[in-house]
């Protein structure tokens, strides 16, 4: 997954189809028998360490999203199972059809019973990317960019609440809860009130419009960071219940995981990582692997800016 904070990457669709799996790139992840699947993973070296994959091995990527981290796993001659409630990450991995990969539709707070259903109790090993995925944000009419007109949606699965759901119909009260407490901005009430007025004129149909309304709530506002970037982070975590879902996935890798099994998690902002970390520091049977988060190198950080943001950490399953 990613950090919307940054720009998109040079090998996104330009348009708002959802972008198609190029077999022709080079910035593929080749399975051990040539099958390919696209995304350059942010801390690659860092999760495979981690995760230590090896023929025979069974692993769950819980975020299947552009499969990079899964092709690095297949390649390591481990089976996986993906799981992803994107219709276009699934549509894009069942194309691929890599050997050794199972596609599983569905969030990963529900792993447990989407892994018991094709008869899998116990894995090696589980990886969760934390957010929302590379081609999600690229994909502008997915609406999860500011920066450029789309639909207001952000709905990772497309179905249920969207976001236009939420600023058109939640009283200013809940709307600043919201952006308080899943984007941290200082503001929330200031733009809860903005977002109620302007919607009484017409409704708020698109991430431009949307923007423009948190931007003219900020005073003084010329440069930097666009002030409505805790805005849609806070509306995407909302409309897709992401901590409900991390706090969820947790619990049940923690009991899918064999004794020895190893979990990595790579969040990209404070909320997560503090979820993460208490999780795994109040965990009878998960030891954590490192006392704090990984990071990504000066060289990748170069490379890939998304990468920035991005913590690692993981934990071995020491109980039975």
């Amino acid at each position: 997954m990613t950090d919307p904070d940054f720009p998109t990457d040079p090998h996104a669709t330009p348009t708002g189809e959802a972008p198609e799996f190029d077999l022709t790139s080079t910035d593929l992840t080749p399975d051990p028998d040539g099958d390919t699947l696209s995304h350059v993973p942010v801390l690659a070296d860092e999760v495979l360490e981690m995760l230590q994959p090896a023929p025979g091995k069974v692993f769950v990527d819980g975020t299947l999203g552009g499969a990079g981290h899964t092709g690095l796993l297949l390649a390591a001659g481990a089976r996986v199972y993906g799981i992803d409630q994107d219709p276009y990450a699934l549509d894009r991995a069942r194309a691929a059809n890599p050997q050794g990969l199972t596609v599983l539709e569905g969030n990963y707070r529900d792993m447990a019973s989407l892994l018991a259903g094709v008869g899998v109790t116990q894995v090696d090993g589980v990886l969760l990317d934390i957010g929302v995925s590379s081609f999600q944000l690229d994909d502008t009419a997915r609406g999860f960019s500011y920066h450029t007109e789309a639909p207001l949606d952000m709905r990772m699965s497309q179905s249920g609440e969207s976001a236009a759901d939420v600023v058109n119909e939640y009283d200013a009260e809940d709307l600043a809860s919201i952006i308080y407490e899943y984007g941290e901005d200082r503001l929330s009430r200031r733009i809860a009130r903005a977002i109620v007025a302007a919607r009484e004129q017409a409704p708020i149909e698109t991430t431009v419009q949307l923007a423009d309304i948190v931007k003219r709530a900020y005073p003084g506002f010329s440069k930097g960071i666009h002030p409505a970037r805790r805005t849609f982070q806070a509306l995407r975590i909302h409309v897709n219940d992401e901590l409900g879902a991390l706090r969820d996935g947790l619990a049940a890798a923690e009991m899918l995981l064999a004794p020895g099994g190893r979990l990595a998690v790579i969040s990209f902002h404070s909320l997560e990582d503090r979820i993460v970390k208490r999780f795994l520091l109040g965990s009878e049977t998960l030891e954590p692997l490192t006392k704090r988060p990984v990071i990504a190198t000066e060289e990748e950080q170069a490379t890939n800016p998304r990468a920035r943001s991005a913590k690692l950490r993981g934990a071995q399953r020491v109980g039975a």
